[in-house]
């Protein structure tokens, strides 16, 4: 139990001991002390008066006493201002936490709960590569999960990939029309990325014969509709869902070319999964669970022959759930992916990381499967997140404008080797030491600069910012833990005599310090909670910025006694393991060194 929770127990416990009535931790809030006064938390007392029916000095007293006198060992003093409580915690307490805790890999970990939780991420189109988009929304997902399983939930990551639908059938056409039979080994190109090529390749031709139609006196709408390379398409997707085996061996083929593409990069970012879904399967049980809607009169048919949903009563529109065709759409899929999941895992919760262009689709799927009594509607839950852009601008990858994830990655390990080779520290590296270290630094500068933004806001990824060793930035944590490293190489770590705590008095920073280790707990429960790996990342690099100011301040391997010597080693050890843990959670790794 953290300190912040047994000091809440502790005052409910003695306000209701005092005053004869029931209490509970919401009746007041608990803070960090300031600075500027003397304490480490403060109760802050204005909501209890009206209830203890005293001044806030009166109070302030009373309730300092009973908790000296009911927790001597864990509260010291007290001192009173305008109404804020501010408690001492006794060095003792922060010491015992270093000795138990100090190599705990599990420290701020929970045990399993019983809930089960899904977390669907990355969902790509097997019509392009992946891009810096869908790296922001896998390393969201990704670190979501990581996050929920130290918070004691048993996670399934999952994805689903839309290997189907109009877009699809777009790089198919182009590639018929434009490839004269080239495939990915033959011209020496990645699968996504060939096949990604055609998609732009079909939008170049379908701008150029709607520019075609328009000089010929027809309307930009109905050239848009008429394009013959657009009505190709269209017959292509009924030809698709209708079975046609020449349509389907293209499509195997096209997007066996594209998975072999993503499977590379996937390892390249170390993003996994427990369980994919492919989109061309799901449809089909969208499809009977629409059927069985019209039945139930949750939807009805037009003239057209095409099914919708009325949601104005609910202040929403109209949603198409199968076109006049019969073919589905996006939200015929997520109907069946929603009780497929259900179905199989029988989930408390189902995490959706989708943009927040989305957050319209959401509420409809939501709202959708709540009327058709969908097992899993109420669990369903959408983790929105903003959109990345570039200092440019935005990116279409239709215009082909897109950053192409594997040109990312290549761009952040070359910054990396750059950056460090500058700093003129790794000259006894070897080859590959050094491959593998200009890796972790660029992957873990892309990671932590896309995750240390709250999830809800948009952000600009400037790749050259990510990299500063002295800004807020993964390589700055990164090497901090590897100067823990080098620290204790030098010294060693050495063993801790179970008592060597006892008479110890903290020095301001080392006590901080420790008060910053102890908080991992509450800060792994707040990211969960929010579903926000900004605050891990946020914590860690103050975390990290509190050690090096704790190091210029104080020596470790010179410390005045051989008493302070252990407490640092431990101190810095455990600072260390912490660092760790929470990159890990991140997907970050940690050099030894640097």
């Amino acid at each position: 139990m953290s300190i912040v929770k047994k000091l809440q127990a502790a005052v409910v416990n003695s306000l209701t001991n005092l005053y004869n009535q029931p209490f509970t931790d919401k009746d007041f809030q608990i803070n960090q002390t300031k600075p500027e006064f003397e304490g480490d938390y403060t109760v802050v007392l204005f909501s209890l008066l009206k209830a203890t029916k005293k001044s806030p000095e009166e109070l302030g007293q009373q309730l300092g006493s009973e908790l000296l006198q009911t927790e001597p060992e864990i509260f010291v003093s007290f001192n009173i201002i305008k109404g804020f409580l501010n408690i001492v915690v006794a060095d003792g307490y922060w010491l015992k936490l270093v000795t138990k805790h100090y190599e705990d890999v599990c420290f701020g970990k929970h045990a399993l709960n019983g809930k089960k939780v899904m977390v669907e991420y990355s969902s790509p189109n097997t019509n392009k590569p992946i891009h810096l988009g869908h790296l922001r929304n896998n390393f969201l997902g990704w670190s979501v999960a990581e996050i929920l399983k130290a918070c004691g939930y048993k996670v399934f990551k999952s994805c689903i990939v839309n290997d189907r639908g109009i877009h699809i059938c777009k790089s198919m056409i182009a590639w018929q029309m434009f490839a004269d039979g080239a495939t990915p080994q033959i011209t020496g190109t990645k699968g996504d990325h060939f096949v990604g090529e055609y998609y732009v390749k079909f939008n170049d031709e379908y701008k150029l014969q709607v520019a075609d139609l328009v000089a010929k006196g027809v309307t930009q709408k109905d050239a848009e509709k008429q394009a013959p390379i657009m009505l190709a398409t269209q017959q292509m997707l009924q030809d698709w869902e209708a079975g046609k085996p020449e349509v389907i061996d293209l499509w195997k083929t096209m997007n066996g070319w594209v998975y072999e593409g993503f499977d590379v990069t996937y390892k390249n970012i170390g993003s996994d999964f427990d369980k994919t879904y492919y989109e061309s399967n799901t449809y089909l049980l969208g499809k009977k669970i629409v059927e069985l809607g019209l039945k139930k009169n949750v939807f009805y048919k037009k003239e057209d022959g095409s099914v919708w949903i009325d949601l104005t009563a609910d202040g929403l529109d109209e949603k198409l759930v199968l076109r006049k065709d019969g073919t589905s759409v996006y939200i015929t899929q997520d109907i069946g992916l929603a009780q497929q999941k259900n179905d199989e895992y029988n989930i408390d919760e189902s995490i959706y990381v989708i943009g927040d262009e989305q957050n319209y689709h959401m509420k409809v799927l939501k709202l959708i499967a709540q009327k058709l009594g969908v097992a899993a509607a109420d669990a369903i839950h959408h983790l929105s997140y903003g959109m990345v852009e570039l200092p440019s601008g935005k990116m279409k990858s239709r215009e082909g404008t897109v950053v192409d994830a594997d040109e990312l990655v290549d761009e952040m390990i070359n910054t990396a080797r750059r950056h460090t080779e500058e700093l003129g520290k790794v000259k006894d590296f070897t080859s590959d030491e050094l491959v593998e270290l200009y890796n972790t630094i660029g992957l873990g500068a892309m990671k932590f600069y896309l995750l240390r933004v709250d999830p809800k806001k948009r952000m600009i990824f400037n790749p050259e910012e990510s990299i500063d060793f002295h800004g807020f930035t993964g390589p700055f944590i990164q090497y901090t833990y590897a100067r823990i490293q080098s620290i204790l190489r030098k010294i060693g770590k050495e063993e801790m005599g179970e008592e060597f705590w006892i008479n110890q008095n903290l020095l301001p920073l080392e006590k901080q310090l420790i008060i910053f280790l102890e908080k991992y707990t509450n800060t792994l429960d707040q990211a969960a909670y929010e579903l926000n790996p900004s605050v891990i990342a946020n914590y860690v690099f103050h975390l990290s910025k509190t050690f090096n100011s704790f190091y210029v301040e104080h020596s470790v391997a010179n410390a005045e006694t051989e008493e302070k010597k252990i407490l640092r080693i431990h101190i810095s050890v455990m600072t260390a393991t912490v660092i760790k843990s929470a990159l890990q959670l991140l997907g970050i790794a940690v050099p030894e060194r640097m």
